[in-house]
């Protein structure tokens, strides 16, 4: 056997396991099937009977004499037959597009709490828009096949039987002129479909790219006006657009040509059938009823073939879709819930431990090396430390966005990899640099910590933390909209959204990455004046990158290098200016003058 062989046979197993395991992944397009098949036989049926029905008129109530009875009779089951047909396809479809709609609803669902709980890591190394178009347009493929090209290739494979049967019936010679016309268009297109299914795959990664792409340059749109880029920024659209283009078009030339090769089979076909009737009604062997019906029967066949280029077409880029969408769901997060075999938190402050902790991201150096520290319960930290030098990585594992290379993270003698989210999101929230907001309104943002708070008493939150004044100063209070992204709001006032967000939330370990860091030198004043009475009682760990955030710790643990090399009280620390933390301070000084 070839090497070409065994690849075709490679990618044909690979198609039907795709099949397989999709069908698999969506047991609800098998919810009453055996009644859809059902009605499909009786919509198939019908649909044949009408050429006997117009060989049994023309035969005995038009040659030989016109017969009304007969026709009248004829008509009215013809008639019948047809409303029977249409009703039948009808329901047929109908449950078929109730079915798929409900199947893919619960894939899209899937793949989106999917795409959710994998790692920062994996969504870090996959473009944004090609996670989301593998949740959207690819299951939108999935959908149109399912509807459309499933339900013709369902209905149009068994129209293909009944009426190949019933041609035999009527006459086996034209049946074999008819088979024989469309036997090397088979050949031809089946070998045209393996080039379909290497083309649509290049389809879906190209339309993944243009997401991608597309989200880049909107969500980036301030800073590519600021930079003067936005020629370079069209011209890399321009590539994506291109790009998706070009593998579009090239798999619908394909598919033109299996169309053509369609089109050619029916035309020798029909001709065919013309040529060698007309000889077997001169011989007396077939009668015109008989091959008028035949010349029907020829329409109905023709029809599910020519259809079958298109229902293929669709089927490969379907295919594509799903195997796109199966990939991502193959993906095991590395950051795993334990779910019911999980742990809870212990109640009350939790103590922190790193026992032997080392990470690294994915072919890269490490990041931290053997950590080994212990912050007591109650405790203010601020870990401090140069960019790059691991501080961030520190605020990561400690609320499980990733999980340590070696080693284990502890809260209260508990590791986190044992405890369940639900346990872990309730008890420990981090306030990331960026401030992250929704598309929703200040008091929403806020309220997402705590759904069922009042507007009073996001207002005595606000109130508490020393923020009503400027919440008063909004146009429309907790009903102000903060826009997409929050970008409605300036960068400061983003993060006091996000403060006050964690604010409510009362956690027992609270994780500021930097949460100050964007806010002016008055505002800052204010918040940390704030961030005392919010982290009194409760363990805070701050990653600082400003001198009033490590001054107002209890602790400062100093990393460098992926390191602790220092850990103490800010006035013990800066005793020593030639260390880590003294350079570091008289940086900040430098800065504040």
């Amino acid at each position: 056997m070839s090497v070409k062989t065994d690849e075709r046979e490679t990618r044909e197993e690979t198609t039907w396991q795709t099949l397989r395991r999709g069908l698999a992944l969506s047991p609800e397009l098998r919810t009453g099937l055996a009644g859809t098949l059902a009605l499909a036989l009786v919509y198939m049926v019908g649909r044949v009977a009408v050429p006997v029905a117009v060989q049994q008129g023309i035969d005995r109530g038009i040659v030989g004499g016109l017969n009304f009875a007969v026709l009248w009779s004829v008509v009215g089951i013809t008639a019948a037959i047809l409303a029977i047909t249409t009703i039948c396809g009808y329901l047929m479809m109908r449950r078929l597009f109730t079915v798929s709609e409900t199947a893919l609803a619960n894939v899209r669902t899937r793949a989106f709490r999917h795409v959710h709980d994998l790692s920062m890591l994996h969504q870090q190394s996959e473009r944004r828009g090609s996670l989301v178009s593998r949740v959207t347009s690819d299951v939108d493929q999935i959908t149109q096949f399912l509807q459309w090209g499933g339900v013709i290739l369902l209905v149009n494979l068994g129209q293909l039987v009944v009426t190949t049967a019933v041609m035999l019936a009527y006459s086996w010679q034209l049946t074999l002129v008819v088979l024989a016309a469309f036997l090397p268009a088979v050949f031809v297109i089946r070998q045209l479909q393996r080039r379909l299914a290497t083309a649509y795959a290049t389809v879906r990664q190209r339309t993944g790219a243009l997401l991608g792409a597309i989200g880049e340059s909107v969500v980036g749109a301030p800073v590519i006006r600021a930079y003067g880029i936005a020629g370079r920024t069209e011209r890399r659209l321009d590539e994506a657009i291109d790009g998706q283009r070009v593998a579009q078009q090239r798999a619908i030339r394909i598919s033109i040509v299996g169309s053509s090769v369609g089109e050619l089979a029916a035309g020798l076909a029909l001709a065919g059938v013309v040529v060698l009737g007309v000889t077997l009604g001169v011989g007396g062997t077939l009668s015109i009823g008989q091959l008028t019906a035949f010349l029907f029967l020829v329409t109905l066949f023709i029809q599910p073939v020519q259809i079958a280029t298109e229902v293929l077409n669709e089927a490969q880029n379907a295919i594509a879709g799903w195997r796109r969408v199966l990939d991502v769901l193959d993906v095991a997060p590395d950051v795993a819930d334990p779910g019911e075999q999980g742990r809870e938190l212990p109640g009350g402050p939790l103590d922190i431990r790193f026992a032997g902790v080392r990470f690294a991201y994915p072919g890269g150096p490490p990041v931290l090396h053997d950590i080994d520290l212990e912050i007591p319960a109650k405790s203010r930290v601020a870990v401090v430390g140069e960019t790059g030098s691991g501080k961030t990585t520190f605020a990561k594992l400690l609320t499980r966005l990733m999980d340590p290379s070696a080693g284990a993270v502890l809260l209260s003698g508990v590791p986190l990899a044992e405890v369940r989210f639900d346990s872990l999101r309730s008890r420990v929230v981090m306030v990331p640099q960026d401030g992250f907001l929704f598309d929703a309104t200040v008091g929403d943002n806020v309220r997402f910590a705590r759904p069922e708070l009042t507007d009073e008493q996001l207002a005595v939150a606000f109130t508490e933390l020393g923020l009503s004044d400027w919440l008063e100063g909004l146009p429309a209070g907790l009903d102000t909209p903060v826009g997409e992204r929050g970008e409605a709001l300036s960068v400061g006032e983003r993060q006091l959204v996000a403060l006050a967000r964690a604010y409510v939330a009362d956690p027992d370990l609270l994780v500021l990455d930097e949460a100050t860091s964007a806010v002016d030198p008055a505002t800052e004043v204010r918040l940390q004046r704030t961030l005392d009475a919010v982290t009194r009682g409760r363990t805070t760990l701050a990653i600082a990158h400003r001198l009033s955030t490590a001054q107002a710790a209890d602790e400062v643990i100093v990393v460098d290098r992926g390191r602790v090399v220092q850990r103490g009280p800010h006035d013990e620390l800066v005793r020593d200016a030639d260390s880590v933390y003294g350079l570091l301070y008289a940086s900040w000084l430098e800065q504040t003058r």
